[in-house]
């Protein structure tokens, strides 16, 4: 009994630490506490709308500013705001932009939309890193850059994954025609306008030069046999 009584308190200390580490296996990772989402999400699209979502966290204090730090690519005067909480202006910076105005309520997550002009075309991963800053003073940096294969960071930047850019369209002319190359070109025998001018100089020294030649001549020797015989008929008479 002394054993049986023992064991017991020992199997619901196991049971307990066992229950603890299931939980923690199968508990759902931490959200990014800023998450941003794109209605274009394809590399070199234009006029892309991102939509940044900040998550409010205090209990005591709401959110006053979200600074956004872009991604080589893109620039500040490339962004202009399309939607945020009311009275919120948007200020561009060197690295980036600030959307802030009068605070939010304890808890109320920040949600500011802008609209970028275009997005880098050689890459499908943008990192958005934000610093969050609450009405008491405090400030959320959510600047960790998460690496492929690594635990999630403390404090997770946003990240947008997005499509490959689009294939460049292709011209409906063939190869040659495309790639700007001289078409071939005819040899002069072969050219038409050579063999017309080879046929007309065929003509100009052909037979029938010849026969005008000739023709000529008997007229000519014609007439000056009928000059020869005018003058022999005066003679003899």
């Amino acid at each position: 009994m002394r054993i049986t009584g023992l064991a017991r308190p020992g199997r619901i200390m196991l049971a307990a630490v066992g229950g603890g580490i299931i939980a923690a296996v199968l508990a759902p990772p931490a959200w990014a506490h800023v998450e941003v989402e794109a209605d274009k999400p394809q590399a070199g699209a234009h006029d892309v709308t991102l939509t940044f979502t900040g998550e409010g966290e205090s209990t005591t204090a709401g959110i006053i500013s979200e600074r956004v730090v872009l991604p080589a690519g893109i620039s500040a005067a490339d962004v202009r705001l399309k939607k945020a909480p009311d009275g919120w202006k948007l200020t561009a910076g060197a690295d980036g932009f600030t959307v802030a105005g009068a605070a939010l309520k304890p808890g109320q997550d920040a949600r500011v939309a802008v609209v970028v002009a275009q997005l880098p075309s050689d890459s499908t991963t943008l990192v958005f890193k934000t610093l969050e800053t609450y009405s008491d003073g405090k400030i959320s940096r959510w600047i960790d850059v998460p690496e492929e294969g690594q635990p999630e960071a403390d404090n997770p930047a946003a990240v947008l994954k997005v499509k490959p850019a689009a294939a460049p369209a292709t011209s409906a002319a063939g190869p040659a025609a495309s790639s700007g190359a001289p078409a071939a070109e005819l040899p002069s025998s072969a050219s038409p306008l050579a063999s017309a001018r080879q046929e007309a100089g065929g003509r100009s020294n052909g037979p029938g030069a010849g026969v005008w030649i000739a023709g000529a001549s008997v007229a000519l020797a014609a007439a000056s046999l009928l000059v020869v015989r005018g003058r022999s008929r005066r003679t003899g008479s």
